[in-house]
Order: C-alpha cells, then sequence, then structure tokens
C-alpha cells in the first residue's frame, strides 16, 4: 500500500492506493466542541488554546484525551473568533525564505503570552494528526508505508527540505516528494483509463494550480517514444505566492470600509469570516445569494457587542474576477511595485495580484502553445474563474485549449500522490521530468583588479534545464581556483528561459538575463592534505531525489567541499 498526502496552505488530505485503485480517507477531528466526526479534508489550521478556551475534555481526540493544539476544522472555527492563536498560511511561511522557518514566529500577530510555533511546527502538527487518525481506523503507521507527500512545483530547496523535516519528525520515513501539478495530472491519469485517447504525440497540457497560498503553472508535453506514448514535463513557472487568501482578504478590505474602524485583530477575524463565506457563495452547489458576517467588537462580546455586515455573491464574483482575472493582453508586463523599506512581518505576496498577467507571462515564455488546460485547486472550483481563464486562454492562442475533465479538485492532489506511488511500483505510467530551471555558479574573472570597478564575473553551467532528479555531473575538463581557510562568497544565478545551457558550459560574459539568487557565504574549512590557500579543484553538480542542488569542490588531494543551495527566490 502506498499513501498519498497533500499537505496544503488551506486543507490537507490523504490518499492511499494499493493494486491500481486509489481511495480517499476520512479524517477523524474535532468539528464543534465534544463533537468528533470524519471529514474527507483536514483544514490546515492550528489553534493555540488559552486556559479557558475550551471546557474539560472538549477538544479531545480518540488517541489523545488531551492534545496540545486544536488541528483541523474546530480550529478553522474558533480562530475566526480568535485570530491571535490562530495559526495559518503555514506553507506559506515555509517557503518564505526571509524568515528563520524552524523558529517559532506563528501567528504573527499573537498578543503577549501567547506561545508561539514555527512553520515546521504546524506542518508537522497537521501531518501528526493524519498519522494517528490513520492509525486509529486500524491501518499500521505511515512510517511503515511509501509516502508521497506533495510541495509547490515552485517550492525551493530549502522548503522542500523543511517539508521533508516536518514529516519526519511526523513518525514518516519512508518518503518521496511529488510536484502538486503533477499528482493533478496523475490522478487524470487514475481517473480516466483512455487518457490515451484524449491526448496525443505532439499535444501540450498546461496544468493552472491555483491553491490558497500559491498559484503554480506547469507544461507537459505528450510525446511518441518508440511507439509508446510518454509524458514529459517541460516548464515550471515561478514561484507566485498568490491565492485564495489573497482574495479573501480582499473581500475583506471590500467590505472593512462599510464598518467602524477596525483594528488588527478584527481585521484578521475579518479576513477569516470572509473565507469562510466566499466558499459558501462560490461552492458550486450552493443556490445561496448572501451570506452574514460577523466579528466580535472590541471588548468582551457582552461589553463590545457585535459588527455585522453581509457578503452577496455578486460582491463576491465581480472582486474575484476583476480584481485577480481580468481581461490582459498575451504580451502584458508584470507590475512591480517599490515596496517601503520598513513594513510589518507578513508573507511577501506578488506585487501584481492579476493572475491572469502571470499566466499571460508564463505562457509566452513556455514556448509552443498548450493544447489542452487541467485545472487543479480550490479557487477553480468555481466556475465562473475557470470560465474567464478559459476565455484569456483562447485569445491568446491560435487555437481553442481543451479542457481535461480533472478530479475533484479538493482531493486531486492527495489521490494523484498515491497514484504516483503505484507507478513507482510498476503500476501507473509516470511522467519524465527534470530540473524546471538552468543553474549557475558565478566565477570571477583572474584578469587583474581595476581600482574602483568589480572584478568581472562569468557563470559556470553546473545543472542544466531539465537535468534529472538523482543523476549527476562532473566537470574533469576545467578547474577552477577555490579560497579555502578564509570567508568567501559563492555566486549562485538561475534561468527558466536559457534552457539551451549544457553542462559544462562557460558563458563570458555574464548573460543579463540570468537571475540572480542569494550569496552563500561560507568558509570552507582546511584540511590536512589542504592547508588553505588558493586551490585548484574541479566541479561535481548533483540533484538529489528531493530537488536538492549540491555542489562539490573536489581537489586533487581527494579533499572535497560539499555546499547545498537554497535556490531561494528574491523578491522585487
Amino acid at each position: 500500500m502506498v499513501i498519498g498526502i497533500d499537505l496544503g496552505t488551506t486543507n490537507s488530505a490523504l490518499a492511499f492506493g494499493e493494486d491500481e485503485a486509489v481511495q480517499a480517507f476520512a479524517v477523524e477531528q474535532v468539528v464543534q466542541p465534544g463533537e468528533v466526526r470524519a471529514e474527507s479534508l483536514l483544514p490546515s489550521f492550528v489553534y493555540l488554546p488559552g486556559p479557558k478556551d475550551f471546557a474539560e475534555g472538549a477538544t479531545a481526540l480518540p488517541w489523545d484525551e488531551q492534545p496540545k493544539y486544536v488541528v483541523g476544522t474546530l480550529a478553522r472555527r474558533r480562530g475566526a473568533e480568535s485570530m491571535g492563536r490562530l495559526v495559518a498560511s503555514a506553507k506559506s511561511w515555509l517557503s518564505y525564505a526571509g524568515v528563520d522557518r524552524n523558529e517559532a514566529i506563528l501567528p504573527v500577530h499573537a498578543p503577549d503570552g501567547v506561545a508561539k510555533i514555527s512553520p515546521v511546527e504546524a506542518s508537522r502538527a497537521y501531518l501528526e494528526h493524519l498519522n494517528e487518525a490513520w492509525q486509529h481506523a486500524g491501518h499500521p503507521a505511515l512510517g511503515e508505508h511509501e509516502v508521497v507527500l506533495t510541495v509547490p512545483a515552485s517550492f525551493d530547496a530549502v522548503a522542500r527540505q523543511l517539508t521533508e523535516k516536518a514529516a519526519r519528525e511526523a513518525g514518516i520515513s519512508k518518503l518521496v516528494l511529488l510536484e502538486e501539478p503533477q499528482a493533478a495530472f496523475y490522478a487524470w491519469i487514475g481517473k480516466h483509463a483512455d487518457w490515451r485517447e484524449k491526448v496525443g504525440p505532439g499535444d501540450r497540457v498546461l496544468i493552472i494550480d491555483i491553491g490558497g497560498g500559491t498559484t503554480d503553472f506547469t507544461l507537459i508535453d505528450v510525446k511518441d517514444h518508440n511507439g509508446s506514448l510518454t509524458l514529459e514535463r517541460v516548464a515550471v513557472g515561478d514561484h507566485i505566492l498568490l491565492g485564495g487568501d489573497n482574495m479573501d482578504l480582499a473581500l475583506a478590505r471590500h467590505l472593512e470600509i462599510k464598518m467602524p474602524k477596525l483594528d488588527a485583530q478584527q481585521l484578521q477575524a475579518l479576513w477569516q469570516q470572509c473565507r469562510a463565506a466566499k466558499e459558501v457563495l462560490l461552492d458550486p452547489e450552493s443556490t445561496v445569494a448572501e451570506q452574514p458576517v460577523t466579528i466580535l467588537g472590541r471588548g468582551s462580546s457582552l461589553i463590545g457587542g457585535t459588527i455585522k455586515s453581509k457578503l452577496t455573491r455578486a460582491e463576491v464574483e465581480q472582486i474575484l474576477v476583476e480584481g485577480f482575472f481580468p481581461h490582459v493582453p498575451p504580451d502584458e508586463e508584470l507590475v512591480k511595485t517599490r515596496r517601503s523599506a520598513l513594513t510589518e512581518m507578513a508573507l511577501p505576496y506578488a506585487s501584481d495580484a492579476r493572475i491572469t498577467a502571470h499566466l499571460a507571462h508564463f505562457v509566452k515564455q513556455g514556448g509552443a502553445a498548450p493544447t489542452h488546460v487541467l485545472f487543479n485547486g480550490g479557487v477553480l472550483r468555481a466556475g465562473l474563474v475557470r470560465d474567464r481563464i478559459l476565455t484569456s486562454l483562447n485569445l491568446w492562442l491560435p487555437k481553442p485549449v481543451k479542457v481535461l475533465d480533472g478530479e475533484d479538485l479538493m482531493l486531486a492532489v492527495a489521490r494523484g500522490a498515491a497514484y504516483y506511488g503505484l507507478a513507482r511500483q510498476g503500476k501507473g505510467i509516470r511522467i519524465r521530468g527534470g530540473v524546471p530551471r538552468t543553474y549557475y555558479v558565478g566565477i570571477e574573472d583572474a584578469m587583474p583588479a581595476v581600482p574602483g570597478m568589480a572584478a568581472p564575473m562569468k557563470a559556470f553551467t553546473v545543472v542544466p534545464f531539465g537535468m534529472e532528479e538523482g543523476s549527476a555531473h562532473q566537470y574533469p575538463g576545467r578547474k577552477f581556483g577555490l579560497y579555502v581557510g578564509e570567508p568567501v562568497e559563492f555566486r549562485i544565478f538561475s534561468s527558466t528561459e536559457r534552457r539551451g545551457d549544457e553542462a559544462g558550459a562557460l558563458l563570458e560574459p555574464m548573460p543579463k538575463d540570468l537571475k540572480e539568487l542569494p550569496a552563500m557565504e561560507i568558509t570552507l574549512a582546511p584540511t590536512e592534505k589542504t592547508p588553505g590557500g588558493l586551490v585548484p579543484v574541479t566541479l561535481e553538480s548533483h540533484v538529489t531525489a528531493t530537488g536538492v542542488l549540491e555542489l562539490f569542490c573536489v581537489a586533487a588531494s581527494g579533499d572535497r567541499w560539499k555546499l547545498e543551495f537554497s535556490v531561494r527566490e528574491r523578491k522585487a
């Protein structure tokens, strides 16, 4: 048996597969004080209860009478009333390189006296809950199964490592990471036994995945290999911290104008109330035209009273469609706003909230036009959003795209992860793929320094586009000088557009279209064979199974210095 887990920003899910059959797992959780029920999704929220928040036994679980945290549905509900104790969007914080993600920083706006937790610990809490619920249902612990855990395609190496760390701390040892858009496509394959009749050689599938915290784009090509169809991932979009959270905040800001001046805690509560109202109003099966929104006034509920408003379906549709999915031309440039030098601690959301503009940029850079589109993510449950995206795509492309009917948009990633686990055992088809960018290490020119000017830089290609995970390259024909025993800086660059640079290519001068990543400052330790100074070395590059990029500097003496690059995105 294999397990697939979608560790989502807003909801998490678990599915399991055996002999090519995949099923979703209903997760027991506290849904109301004193009430435990199995639900198809585990909301990705942790509530840090105070001493008087719940009556004794109100948060008890079948496997834990006094849990340290409240996780899931009750956490989400109670947190909408007391945001200072609610940990939300932990997955987005896990991807934010601007903070120490192992540090206890959540909730960011917690009042004094509330013991915070780290993004890693919050992720661990969700996974531990899934593990305990799975065991309580009579199954062996997740540590005894092969588990496929999904991450955004745009997660950098550090975010992947931290996700893996949270999983191992939750007792998951046999772990494989899989990109979420690929998982959605695997779910589609698993649902359609006749998938080879729906796509053929030369087709290109665009996967659009819009969840609570991130937006991901992926392209998969369908190819003919010796008479058999093969699938190959050919492009992945940049990390876009933009999703349902932003839409919920936009709705909250819309209602805030109609209310008395709110403080930070009340705005946070309004944000969560708008999320709940949006989900009801945009539910495909809902006929509700409006939804009440109520938050506590200042002071206690008895003294401060409540502040009431309502959100209508028409308001939600207008704000979401026109604000986040406006019609844009195919060559639309992304808007970059200048940020203030000082700001409160917050996630660095994309400065341009127009998802259609990000999509236009991706499609333009992706080369050949997509022929099919597959939707995934909770935001895309709304038919009007899917329709707006399709309209935009068909205005840009030479031929209308065909929509691939997908799985349940809330469970597809978990189901697809389980299918992938079966495919690894030879019980399904696999998508070929590799690193979605080309990576370079900066090499300083050996020419003498000129006063007042930095030495010119060259770019050495250490990881070519499409390099398969688990593979390596060696470059014995090129020697470089490495400073050992003193502080040095490694400069790393990447490109999503330069796909023809081969491993070992030295680009001089440095191309202007490379994107520089945060430099690594380090002092490489001398050894008995290499006491220090400038040492001739050759380079080796490895890509691990979890997408971590490793660079080895190898001296003739046999000494090796290993560097792991975080490959983080710099934000404008």
